[in-house]
């Protein structure tokens, strides 16, 4: 029996769940699923700069695990860009970091610049 996989946590969902070329229509699309943790690492290491260790601590993982997981999120970006297709972020095995009550971020990384919004 397989062993249960483990929430990584992530700041917050994207604004945009779906990118892609303008010229054609969704239901002709080949879409291709980035799941919610793979978008998180990608957010992570290339937007914030951080090394996979300390992007590994935040998502409360092991750094192999954001090294899978950031690879697998790369290949379905090149996928999309270079095939045309339609890359949409849903899914996957995640939890949210609570907010807060008292300050505008998230009470995990206390740096996300992205808790700024509603």
């Amino acid at each position: 029996m397989p062993r249960p996989r483990k929430f990584r946590r992530v700041c917050s969902l994207p604004e945009n769940n779906m990118y892609g070329p303008l010229h054609i229509k969704y239901k002709d699309a080949k879409i291709i699923i980035m799941t919610v943790e793979e978008y998180e690492t990608v957010r992570l290491i290339d937007a914030e700069g951080l090394m996979q260790e300390e992007c590994a601590e935040r998502m409360g993982v092991a750094r192999t695990t954001v090294q899978k997981t950031y690879n697998d999120a790369r290949k379905k970006i090149a996928e999309a860009i270079v095939g045309g297709h339609i890359l949409k972020i849903e899914g996957g095995d995640y939890e949210l970091s609570k907010r807060c009550p008292e300050k505008d971020f998230c009470d995990r990384c206390r740096l996300c610049p992205w808790h700024s919004k509603p």
